[in-house]
């Protein structure tokens, strides 16, 4: 886990739009703490020449393509990143940057601890006297845990739709693009336990029909723009999401299915649960049966 890696991630093929996710585990290396993306990035531009003393990274192109070049404190390694379906893992102690940037592309970052400033290291030539002893660079953490709201065992005894709907992220704005985030911190409705995104979706496409026990889910825009239907068994309600800084909060027991999407839109799905096959009910009828009797 010392070196840069690229790392091939699940890649699950559908005409109606692929899906590629990361969750804890042994895949990522560390447990998801914050979780941030970068957009409206002007073709060429270059942003973040830092590194980091403890942190590791995990980056995606969600969107376009870009360059991440890495300099371990023996010279720079450049990485094209182009696929959705791979992620550049970073190791502690590695200067890196961001550049070549394409039209319209998204840059996906997972971080191992949430946004610490001393964590971090802007100078590059403070960065190479400390690569040189990089054995004994050690930060005491900062992070405290955080209270999260609990999730009911049975989500399906009563409606949670009241309780969902569009939250605003924070929009750290650049000249050469902006910068969202969701991070384990309070305030922020759950931590982080899998990240996943649809892409490669044709225009009017239709996907996600079902309903969880009990994962909760923001689900967000980063590029072009989809509709969600979000359905408790009695009433619906419809969110159009098309801006990269709003995301949709889903509670579980919510039916909820996307379409109307444009073309060359990515979905990214923030999630409360790793992936478990019994969380999910994927056929409506069933679902109905589930919200029959409420309070």
């Amino acid at each position: 886990m010392n070196k840069p890696q690229l790392i091939e991630l699940p890649r699950i093929f559908d005409p109606r739009g692929n899906l590629s996710f990361i969750q804890n585990g042994p895949l990522t290396g560390f447990d998801i703490k914050r979780c941030y993306w970068i957009y409206d990035v002007p073709g060429g531009q270059e942003r973040h020449g830092h590194a980091f003393r403890t942190q590791s990274e995990l980056i995606v192109a969600l969107a376009g393509s870009f360059d991440v070049v890495l300099d371990d404190g023996n010279g720079p390694v450049r990485y094209h990143m182009a696929r959705s379906y791979y992620a550049l893992r970073v190791p502690p102690m590695t200067w890196r940057s961001i550049d070549n940037f394409s039209t319209c592309s998204v840059a996906m970052v997972l971080s191992s601890t949430t946004y610490d400033p001393a964590d971090y290291i802007e100078d590059y030539d403070l960065f190479k006297t400390l690569a040189a002893n990089t054995g004994n660079v050690t930060v005491p953490s900062t992070e405290v845990a955080q209270p999260v709201p609990p999730v009911t065992a049975d989500a399906h005894s009563r409606s949670n739709i009241d309780r969902c709907g569009i939250i605003d992220l924070p929009r750290h704005r650049h000249p050469n693009g902006s910068l969202s985030v969701v991070e384990n911190v309070a305030g922020t409705p759950f931590d982080i336990n899998r990240v996943f995104y649809l892409y490669d979706v044709p225009g009017d496409s239709e996907r996600g029909g079902h309903s969880h026990h009990e994962a909760r889910e923001l689900i967000v825009a980063v590029s072009g723009s989809f509709d969600v239907t979000l359905d408790d068994g009695h009433q619906r309600r419809v969110y159009s999401l098309n801006r990269p800084y709003k995301a949709l909060y889903v509670e579980p027991g919510i039916w909820r299915s996307l379409d109307n999407f444009s073309s060359g839109s990515v979905s990214l799905v923030l999630t409360s649960q790793l992936f478990d096959e019994a969380d999910y009910v994927r056929d409506y009828d069933s679902f109905k049966q589930l919200t029959a009797i409420k309070i």
